[in-house]
């Protein structure tokens, strides 16, 4: 089996030093313009130079989101960005739109161009088509079965990567075609504004009964009829690489470091073990991993057939864990811990590092900056003092682990 590429999102500085340091073989990013991602920070040109220089140092490569579907007056703005993408080192553009495309053909000759899951690739005429137009990769449409994408890899040269997603939220619309917000917000999905009107909770209305208000489906949480379920394949990997898939990509560059370091550093763990043990099933510590971080039911959406309609719709989030402080180092037998959020003596902690399995750290002898002890931390950022033998590295994440809590 051909080793995958683990893809990771980065939507600002620390998400993209969170995938650097749990293991990504690339990144996925965005400018202050271009990308389908307005919520997060995105990177400035200034900021653009030192991420591509800070990935490239550890081996990893830089892909640039240009997938929104630009305007007449984008246009004299995008040709001088893709040509400064080029000049700071950018491996690829992630891109949507013919016209851009031969924007960067011209502008920026000498970077990949790898076609956006908004283009909807679904069979293999189209993938070839892309690659005779110059792309080297497809991220391919979310809508396929494990089955289609073999079929796309038998039909295509095999220097033609396969870009395919494997964790995070997932659009009710297919490859993220949708108005919804365009009509109700006026905010421009493909100007990666999106409101995510599908999130919300509708009720249904007779037009001679006006204000009265009626569940097309309820449940504990209220009625949700376009809201799907994350995706999660960290147990199909193995399925996934047979297909012929050559890039794993996590969803999430709106979410924070946290999701970014544990979900990168469980799908680096899986990818890694697949490789190791090809006939094993990935072990479920490493499977577990999903589940300590916020998200909506998983579900393998499309990949292996059924019904996926049904199984995609439903409402709320599962909260099964929180980041309690980060390492940032030893002074003699203390550990120094920068809190994140509240916790108390004798708490035991579950400790993520990149590339090994989680351990628990018991949170005994605590003490503040004057070295009293403490029963608690209370204030976000506050330096904690853990007095151990146990040698966690800086950088390392302290977790509390608990059952699942749905909202």
């Amino acid at each position: 089996m051909n080793k995958p590429e683990v893809l990771s999102p980065a939507g600002g500085m620390k998400q993209l030093q969170a995938a650097l340091r749990f293991g990504a073989d690339a990144v996925y990013l965005a400018g202050t313009e271009f990308g389908m991602r307005s919520a997060p920070a995105n990177f400035t040109e200034e900021e653009l130079a030192a991420a591509v220089t800070a990935a490239h140092a550890q081996g990893v490569r830089v892909y640039l989101t240009c997938n929104t579907i630009p305007r007449n007056s984008e246009l004299e703005r995008l040709g001088p960005f893709l040509s400064f993408a080029q000049d700071v080192g950018v491996d690829a553009f992630i891109m949507t739109d013919f016209g851009v495309m031969e924007l960067a053909k011209r502008f920026a000759p000498h970077v990949e161009i790898h076609i956006s899951t908004q283009a909807g690739v679904a069979n293999y005429a189209t993938a070839n088509a892309f690659y005779r137009l110059g792309a080297s990769r497809v991220v391919l449409a979310r809508e396929l079965s494990l089955e289609e994408i073999a079929g796309i890899r038998a039909h295509t040269p095999k220097e033609l990567e396969l870009e395919a997603f494997v964790h995070g939220a997932m659009c009710m619309s297919f490859s993220g075609r949708c108005l919804l917000s365009n009509y109700m917000t006026g905010r421009d999905a493909n100007h990666g504004d999106c409101a995510q009107p599908c999130r919300w909770k509708y009720a249904l209305v007779e037009e001679k009964r006006p204000g009265q208000y009626f569940p097309v489906e309820e449940t504990q949480g209220g009625s949700f009829i376009l809201n799907s379920k994350d995706l999660c394949m960290i147990r199909q990997i193995p399925e996934m690489i047979k297909a012929g898939v050559t890039s794993l990509k996590i969803e999430g560059r709106a979410k924070s470091a946290y999701y970014v370091s544990v979900i990168t550093n469980a799908y680096r763990l899986a990818v890694d073990w697949c490789m190791e043990h090809p006939d094993q099933p990935v072990p479920q510590w490493i499977v577990d991993e999903a589940d300590k971080i916020s998200h909506r039911p998983y579900s393998t959406g499309f990949y292996l057939g059924g019904e996926p309609g049904q199984e995609t719709v439903h409402g709320g989030y599962i909260r099964n864990g929180e980041v309690l402080a980060v390492c940032e180092g030893r002074e003699g037998e203390l550990l120094i811990l920068s809190q994140r959020n509240r916790f108390f003596r004798g708490e035991t902690a579950d400790i993520l590092e990149p590339g090994k399995q989680p351990y628990n750290l018991p949170l005994d002898e605590l003490f503040d900056e004057e070295g009293q002890p403490l029963e608690v931390a209370p204030h976000p950022m506050m330096r904690v003092f853990l007095k151990t033998e146990v040698d966690v590295p800086a950088g390392a994440i302290l977790r509390r682990y608990q059952e699942t809590v749905s909202e």
